[in-house]
This record gives structure tokens, C-alpha cells and sequence, in this order.
């Protein structure tokens, strides 16, 4: 099956992990990383720095394509539009 995100094309027999994630400020320079919705809204709410939110498509253990986006509504939006290509 192929879906598409945004305007990139994906064989999902290559997809080794699909997921949402925040991206934060780790207090480091202008260091950032990627962490977990759900540990975002029971652990670090209030405490970090949020700068974007994205979706993460690994295709194997090499190759990783990054969507950001502003606001978790936008990047929902994204992701409601990938599981419409799942029914």
C-alpha cells in the first residue's frame, strides 16, 4: 500500500515506524529533541519548551523523514489525512 504525506510518496512494507512527536528545547544552546505526546502531556507540560511538533517516517535504520510543523492542530490534520488512507 502506498500513502502519501504532504507530497511524498511511501510504501508502507518500508515503514519501520511512523509517530508523533513534540519537539522541545533541551536547555542546551539551541538543542533540540523529540519527545513522546504522551509524555508531554503527563510529564513535561509547563516544564519544556516546546518548538514544533512532528511526524517521524523511518524507513529502515537509516533513513528518517521529518515533517514539523508550527502547532500539534496542523500536524493532526496531517495525520488525520494519513489514517483516511488506512480505510
Amino acid at each position: 500500500m502506498i500513502i502519501t504525506i504532504e507530497d511524498q510518496k511511501f510504501d508502507t512494507k518500508e515503514i519501520t515506524q511512523l509517530y508523533p512527536a513534540a519537539i522541545v528545547k533541551t536547555g542546551y544552546k539551541d538543542e533540540t529533541t523529540q519527545v513522546s505526546l504522551e509524555w508531554l502531556e503527563v510529564e513535561g507540560n509547563g516544564k519544556v519548551e516546546i518548538v514544533g511538533y512532528g511526524l517521524f517516517v523511518h524507513l529502515g535504520e537509516e533513513k528518517c523523514h521529518r515533517f514539523i510543523y508550527e502547532t500539534k492542530a496542523q500536524m493532526d490534520r496531517v495525520a488525520a489525512s494519513i489514517a483516511k488512507q488506512f480505510q
